[in-house]
C-alpha cells in the first residue's frame, strides 16, 4: 500500500521538477520577456493534455563540480498532449537549467520522444532554448547531439517535425531544427548560427551583430532558415498550432478535412479583369489564391524570402492542399536560386504528407546573370523540377499568364506528370514572349523592311497565334482545358475530388539523387 509519506515525497519530488534550475532563474527568465520551458508547453497544448516523461531524469557527469549542479529533467522537459485535440509530442528546452545544454541524459530524453512520435505516427514540436553542448560533458554530449540527429533523419517524411527557436541557438544546436520541416524564430529573443560575433571577428575580421548574424529577421528573409519570424512566443505557438492544421498526423494518414461553408461554385469575377492587358505589366497572384480558396484563408510559408514564389497551405472545400504559385509582382515572377530550393522544399514536403498540390503559373522563365550561374542556378533550378517530377500527389495546375521556355517546364506541367492543367484565355505559353520570339527569327528582314516596328508588330501577332496562345497547348493535350477565370475555384474544387483516389508510383529505388 502507498503510504501518505510516499504520497507527499512524489509530491514535493515533483515540484522540485517543475522549479527547473530554481525560482531565481525562472525570476530572471520572466525579466528578460521569455517564458519557461513549461508555461510554453502549457502555451503550445489544449488545457490539461500534457503527460510527461522522464521528469526526475539527472545528468550523470561528475566531472568540473557538475556533482553539485544536478536538476531533476535535466534542462529539457517532454511528453505528449493535443493541439485541437489531435496527439501532438513536445519538448520543450529548459534554460533555468544550465542554459538549457545538451548533456547525454537530455539528448536521450529527445530520443525517446522522437522514437516514440515514428512508432505512434504523430508529429513532434520541439521548443528550443538552449547554449549548445554541455561543454563539461565532451564526448557525451556530442554524441547525444549526433543521436537526435540520426532520429531527426529517420523521422523526416514519417511524421510532421516542427521547431521553434525561442532563444540561442548555436553550433551542433542548430542542425537538428535544420534537420525538421518548419523553423519559427522568435524576433530579438532568438538566433541561430554556427559560430557567433566574436569567432566570425577573430577568423574573417568582420564586425556583426548576434541579429545581423543569425537573428530571426535575417534569417527569414535572406538565408531561408527560418519559415516565419514572429513577434513573440505567442505569435510563434500560434503559427505552430495553426500550421498543424493543414497537415496530416503522419505520412500514412491525410491531413482532416474541414467542414466548408463557402460554396464550391463560387464564382470571382474580379479574377476577369485581374490580368492586365499589358503583358509586361505586373499583379498581385495572391489576388488569386485568396479569391479561389475557403474563405479567403491562404497560410503563407516563407512569406519574406524568395517572394517572386509563394508557397503555403489553404483549403478547396475543406480538404487541405498546399500551393506553389509565380509571384509577377515581384522579379517578375521569374524562378532564381533561392526561389527554386523554397518550392522544392515545400513541394517534398506536401509530397511525403499526402497533400495535394495546387500550382498558379505565370512565370517568365529563369533569372539571367552572371550571379546566378555562378552561383549554381542550373542546379538549384533543378531541385523543384526534380520535386514535382517525383511528387506522386495530385497535382493541379492553373496557367494564368506567361508559362516560358525550361521555367513552364518546371512548374508542375503536364509532362512532370501534372494531374489536371488549366489555363486562362490569357495564358501564352512557348519558348520565349512573342516579343523576343521574332526579334530572334525576324531580326534580318525587319532591318530590311523600312519599318521594323512595324513589321515586328505584325510578326509578334502571328506568332502569338501560330504559336504561344493557350490553345495550341491545348491541342496537343498538354493543357486539358482553358477555363474561364471567375470559375477557377469550381474547376480546381472539381479536379481535386477527380484524383483523390489517385495512384502513381515511382520506380522501384533505394531512394533519388536530387541535385543537392
Amino acid at each position: 500500500m502507498t503510504t501518505q509519506k510516499q504520497l507527499e515525497h512524489l509530491l514535493e519530488q515533483q515540484a522540485k521538477a517543475r522549479l527547473g534550475g530554481g525560482q531565481d532563474k525562472i525570476d530572471k527568465q520572466h525579466a528578460q520577456g521569455r517564458l519557461t520551458a513549461r508555461e510554453r508547453i502549457e502555451m503550445l497544448l489544449d488545457p490539461g493534455s500534457f503527460e510527461e516523461f522522464d521528469m526526475f531524469k539527472t545528468h550523470r557527469c561528475r566531472n568540473f563540480g557538475m556533482e553539485k549542479s544536478v536538476y531533476p529533467g535535466d534542462g529539457v522537459v517532454t511528453g505528449h498532449g493535443t493541439v485541437g485535440g489531435r496527439i501532438v509530442y513536445v519538448y520543450a528546452q529548459d534554460f533555468t537549467v544550465l542554459g538549457g545544454s545538451l548533456s547525454e541524459t537530455m539528448a536521450e530524453k529527445i530520443c525517446k520522444l522522437l522514437d516514440l512520435a515514428m512508432k505512434n505516427g504523430a508529429p513532434l514540436v520541439g521548443l528550443n532554448d538552449s547554449g549548445g553542448a554541455r561543454i563539461q560533458e565532451g564526448i557525451e554530449s556530442l554524441a547525444g547531439f549526433s543521436d537526435i540527429f540520426l532520429r531527426n533523419v529517420m523521422a523526416s517524411g514519417v511524421v510532421p517535425q516542427i521547431s521553434a527557436i525561442l532563444g540561442p541557438c548555436a553550433g551542433g544546436a542548430v542542425y537538428s531544427p535544420a534537420l525538421t520541416d518548419f523553423i519559427v524564430m522568435e524576433r530579438k529573443n532568438s538566433y541561430m548560427f554556427l559560430t557567433g560575433p566574436k569567432v566570425v571577428k577573430s577568423v574573417c575580421h568582420e564586425d556583426v551583430t548576434v541579429e545581423e548574424l543569425g537573428g530571426a529577421d535575417m534569417h527569414s528573409s535572406q538565408s531561408g532558415v527560418s519559415d516565419y519570424a514572429a513577434e513573440s512566443t505567442a505569435d510563434a505557438i500560434a503559427y505552430i498550432k495553426r500550421l498543424l492544421t493543414f497537415i496530416p498526423q503522419n505520412n500514412l494518414e491525410s491531413a482532416p478535412v474541414l467542414p466548408c461553408a463557402d460554396p464550391v461554385d463560387r464564382p470571382s469575377d474580379a479574377l476577369r479583369t485581374l490580368i492586365p492587358d499589358n503583358a509586361n505589366m505586373a499583379y498581385d497572384m495572391k489576388r488569386v489564391i485568396l479569391e479561389t480558396v475557403d474563405n479567403g484563408d491562404f497560410f503563407e510559408i516563407k512569406e519574406n524570402f524568395a517572394p517572386n514564389l509563394i508557397v503555403g497551405f489553404a483549403r478547396y472545400n475543406g480538404v487541405s492542399v498546399g500551393i506553389v504559385a509565380n509571384q509577377p509582382g515581384y522579379l517578375s515572377g521569374v524562378l532564381d536560386i533561392d526561389s527554386s530550393v523554397k518550392g522544392a522544399r515545400f513541394v517534398r514536403f506536401c509530397d511525403c504528407f499526402n497533400i495535394p498540390l495546387v500550382t498558379f503559373v505565370d512565370v517568365p522563365g529563369f533569372l539571367p546573370g552572371t550571379v546566378q550561374e555562378y552561383g549554381g542556378a542550373i542546379r538549384n533550378g533543378a531541385k523543384i523540377l526534380y520535386a514535382y517530377a517525383e511528387a506522386t500527389v495530385p497535382k493541379i495546375t492553373v496557367i494564368t499568364r506567361k508559362a516560358y521556355g525550361g521555367a513552364y517546364c518546371v512548374m508542375s506541367s503536364k509532362h512532370l506528370r501534372g494531374d489536371i492543367n488549366y489555363a486562362w484565355p490569357s495564358a501564352e505559353v512557348a519558348v520565349m514572349g512573342s516579343r523576343g520570339a521574332v526579334e530572334v527569327l525576324y531580326s534580318r528582314q525587319a532591318r530590311d523592311s523600312g519599318d521594323a516596328k512595324a513589321f515586328l508588330a505584325e510578326k509578334e501577332e502571328e506568332y502569338h497565334e501560330a504559336v504561344s496562345n493557350p490553345y495550341v497547348a491545348a491541342e496537343r493535350g498538354y493543357i486539358d482545358d482553358i477555363i474561364v477565370p471567375a470559375n477557377t475555384r469550381a474547376r480546381i474544387i472539381k479536379a481535386l475530388a477527380l484524383t483523390r483516389n489517385k495512384r502513381d508510383q515511382n520506380p522501384a529505388k533505394k531512394h533519388g539523387n536530387i541535385p543537392l
